[in-house]
């Protein structure tokens, strides 16, 4: 275990109030806490991290939205955990709950490399007439100013104008058929992690609202996340829609995409 690493705590928000298609990811949260306590597994990671044990990581429970302002709760939760001295890691929800999470994160840490699994670049500047919209978070953080890199990894949706917005962020968008792509995980400073489900191909994890074939398989997934390099000061996994599950596959997918990332923080292999 890396020493002197502050904590990561998981911390469920059950929010998807920008989703442009299909409600339920709300849902998600409890069924990837139930997946990764299920007795099938063991709480062993890939990089040899017991998360079994006392004090690996903790659990802060589900983002009670009591504001009318969601993401002003979201970020202010995420403030709270980051003003304890340990790393966020946020369970969806929608995509666009990563805009206040990295507007928690940015208070304390500046000069951060954003690395984003996605099907979606999520980039353009409204979706729908709506500018907080999950398929809008990272125009408002590279706007912002809230990310010194962006990079994007499995994208395979990527239309016209969003590749105006890449080009006008800055933004290191590698399409699925450009992986593997280790290279471009190697980060100068922070680093954070954006999960988004839909980066899978649907064959390994049908419970996503917005299925699009060709994608990551498990394996590869995980092997991008293990060539991550750089300080991870927080992460999210997000877009895993329970309604849409089959047979409780995406869940276990989910859980074991979260051991891999709390492990990887833990270790402090990056």
């Amino acid at each position: 275990m890396s020493s002197g690493a502050a904590i990561p705590i998981v911390l469920g928000i059950p929010f998807d109030g920008q989703s442009s298609y299909l409600r339920g990811a709300a849902e998600a949260p409890a069924k990837i806490r139930e997946a990764l306590a299920c007795d099938a597994s063991n709480h062993w990671t890939e990089t040899g991290v017991d998360l079994g044990i006392s004090g690996a990581f903790e659990d802060a429970g589900n983002l009670e939205f009591l504001e009318e302002d969601a993401f002003a709760a979201i970020e202010h939760g995420v403030d709270e955990i980051i003003r304890e001295g340990k790393r966020p890691v946020c369970l969806g929800g929608d995509h666009s709950i990563t805009y206040p999470i990295v507007k928690a994160v940015t208070r304390k840490y500046s000069g951060l490399t954003i690395v984003h699994f996605d099907a979606h670049p999520d980039l353009y500047d409204e979706f729908e007439g709506n500018r907080l919209s999950h398929a809008c978070p990272f125009a408002r953080i590279m706007e912002a100013g809230l990310a010194k890199r962006l990079v994007q990894v499995g994208i395979r949706t990527i239309n016209g104008q969003q590749r105006e917005q890449a080009q006008r962020f800055g933004v290191e968008v590698v399409e699925m058929h450009a992986l593997p792509a280790y290279e471009k995980l190697k980060a100068d400073g922070p680093v954070y992690i954006t999960f988004d489900m839909d980066v899978l191909d649907p064959a390994f994890a049908p419970g996503i609202s917005h299925r699009e074939p060709g994608g990551m398989s498990a394996r590869e997934a995980i092997a991008h996340l293990r060539a991550i390099e750089g300080q991870i000061v927080g992460a999210d996994l997000v877009e895993f829609n329970p309604v849409r599950d089959v047979d409780g596959l995406t869940a276990t997918v989910a859980a074991k995409m979260l051991k891999e990332i709390l492990g990887k923080m833990i270790a402090g292999k990056g």
